[in-house]
């Protein structure tokens, strides 16, 4: 149960983590916000909390950089 709730929690901050109107904004701030929600997840499954925090923050700096911001709002 705690492994499925981690990966919603990570899941959905993902969806939520490349907020900015340029790349470089994004990149920024999903890498922020995905290097907190991979420590979170590291710890609630007893893995290394600086190792989930590196693979979220790359996680999401790809994802803000790689995402224009109409995908990132769903164009709206």
């Amino acid at each position: 149960m705690k492994r499925i709730s981690s990966i919603i929690v990570i899941t959905s901050l993902l969806f939520t983590s490349a907020c900015g109107d340029t790349p470089g904004q994004r990149a920024v701030s999903g890498g922020a916000i995905g290097a907190g929600a991979g420590a979170v997840g590291g710890a609630l499954l007893g893995g290394s909390v600086v190792g989930g925090a590196l693979i979220g923050g790359a996680a999401g700096a790809a994802t803000g950089a790689l995402t224009d911001k109409h995908q990132i709002d769903l164009d709206r």
